[in-house]
């Protein structure tokens, strides 16, 4: 471009304004085209295929919806309000209409509701009704839902897409040869034997905020990723979300842009604060600091995981990236023991208390099948024993490691869970924990937040945790998978994905030729 720019001034001198040949414009094009292996349904409820999953994004809609930040916003609700420990109302828009023209009303949220809830079908979604016991329906545009038990994150399991109940109910919802229709941005206009054809919906509720610049959407079908990637390679997609660390040896490593953002898979080291010299805090910090994250994802996971430092820095707004975390150090690690009146003799560390002989030997529970887990306890046990602390690995089978988990009959235990779509971090403080740890003002941070709506507040409260889970480490937070968006160089626009959704911003994306 600078060398066409440099001839272009030479020339311009040379024979005027004239004679210089203007640099072509490129051809905007607003038609995306994706591919997905192993097609199963449009049908957002059912759908098992991820790709898909994310496709039906755009065509269906949910009540509340998560912003880049995990953070919720209104879609088809208008408002909702906790009115009871286990009651919420909520208030539909009223000026949503379905792909063919019809309303959206309450019955279509009762209507999903009841079909996720009837188990005729696996659904990714089923998790997220488990706890409604029942639905009221106050007018076309209100409904109440009922729970079973308090939950005060409850609002964010209501990111479920709704459906139409106008539109199946003489049909077999689960059978049935429809094309399925929502109330989204774009709407499925056919579906061929090798592809399906998505289109803007000219009529949305919002396009007048968000007017995408994309009319189509060209979702191909292949049979297997391998095609999937060499399609891409050769110019006929231009989008591949992909969990494969690998993706280089089907596509080469020039001629696309990639981006990286963080998984759902999390891992962590519990540490049972039952066993009397876990329950010292200095014991868990010189654990803590004796860790080298960066070495195990080097040399386990070739740089494809990320560090993660606490159960929320995925990404999530209630993260605050201004708390200070534990940094591998293993003289520091040391000096917190020595401070703390320990004593490295023989290898290992002991302190006298209470007319009895502490040591810093532990047990360390995995399970055997996972095969990067098992290399994952190799390393902590390699690092701690570099600083005196005894680490006795015990490969276990699934079944046995589920017995340890549910027993807590353990001083550490590598494990890990995949991330839900609510801040809830019951299982790291609440009740029966892994590590068997209790707070008394983390307990009133977590029943103070059940009780307040104001957002500034909740992330106070949650930075108060945040400190809080550094100081204690009661758990050591180790890694996250990565996943990639694959995309061509002639695709223009903000790009933010998240594990959630990777169509973030797409109002403004389009290709250039």
């Amino acid at each position: 471009m600078l060398h066409i720019q440099f001839i272009n001034k030479i020339t311009k001198k040379m024979f005027g304004e004239s004679q210089v040949a203007e640099e072509p414009k490129k051809q905007v094009l607003t038609n995306l085209r994706m591919g997905v292996s192993k097609y199963d349904t449009m049908n957002p409820l059912i759908s098992t295929n991820k790709t898909v999953q994310y496709v039906d994004k755009l065509i269906f809609e949910p009540l509340l919806t998560l912003n880049n930040d995990f953070t919720l916003s209104n879609c088809l609700a208008k408002e909702y309000s906790k009115t009871g420990d286990n009651t919420y109302l909520i208030k539909l828009r009223d000026d949503v209409t379905w792909h063919d023209g019809m309303p959206l009303v309450a019955q279509d949220v009762q209507f999903t509701i009841d079909k996720l809830k009837e188990g005729t079908f696996a659904s990714i979604y089923q998790e997220n009704v488990k706890d409604i016991t029942s639905l009221n329906i106050i007018d076309d545009h209100t409904i109440k839902i009922n729970l079973s038990e308090d939950d005060p994150f409850f609002e964010y399991n209501l990111i479920f897409p709704i459906m139409p109940y106008h539109y199946y109910i003489d049909d077999d919802f689960v059978q049935s040869a429809k094309v399925p229709m929502g109330t989204g941005m774009y709407k499925i206009k056919d579906v061929q034997g090798t592809y399906i054809g998505i289109v803007k919906n000219d009529q949305w509720w919002n396009i007048s905020e968000k007017n995408a610049k994309l009319d189509t959407i060209t979702l191909n079908l292949y049979s297997s990723m391998g095609e999937v990637y060499n399609a891409f390679k050769i110019g006929n997609i231009d989008l591949i979300p992909t969990t494969n660390v690998n993706f280089s040896q089907y596509i080469g490593k020039i001629g696309f842009e990639v981006k990286d953002y963080q998984g759902r898979e999390y891992d962590f080291l519990a540490m049972n604060l039952k066993n009397t010299v876990l329950a010292k805090k200095e014991v868990r910090q010189a654990i803590a600091s004796a860790i080298d994250k960066n070495n195990i994802i080097a040399t386990i996971f070739n740089n494809n995981y990320y560090i993660a430092n606490d159960p929320l820095d995925y990404g999530n707004g209630l993260y605050s990236n201004d708390v200070g975390v534990i940094q591998f150090n293993s003289e520091a690690a040391k000096k917190i023991l020595e401070d703390n009146g320990w004593l490295l003799q023989y290898g290992t560390w002991s302190k006298f208390e209470n007319y009895r002989t502490l040591k810093t030997n532990f047990s360390l529970i995995v399970n055997a099948s996972n095969v990067h887990r098992c290399a994952v306890a190799e390393s902590i046990k390699n690092q701690l024993a570099d600083i005196g602390i005894i680490v006795n690995i015990r490969q276990v089978s699934d079944d046995q490691y589920r017995a340890y988990l549910e027993n807590k009959n353990y001083d550490l235990i590598l494990a890990g869970t995949n991330l839900g779509t609510n801040p809830d971090l019951t299982r790291y403080f609440g009740n029966g924990n892994l590590a068997n740890y209790s707070n008394d003002e983390i307990s009133k941070i977590m029943n103070s937040i059940r009780n307040i709506s104001d957002s500034k507040m909740i992330k106070e409260y949650y930075k108060k945790m945040q400190e809080k889970y550094q100081e204690e480490v009661p758990y050591i937070s180790l890694y996250r998978s990565r996943e990639y968006l694959i995309y061509s160089s002639s695709l223009v626009g903000d790009l933010s994905p998240t594990w959630y959704n990777i169509f973030y911003n797409i109002e403004n994306w389009y290709r250039e030729n």
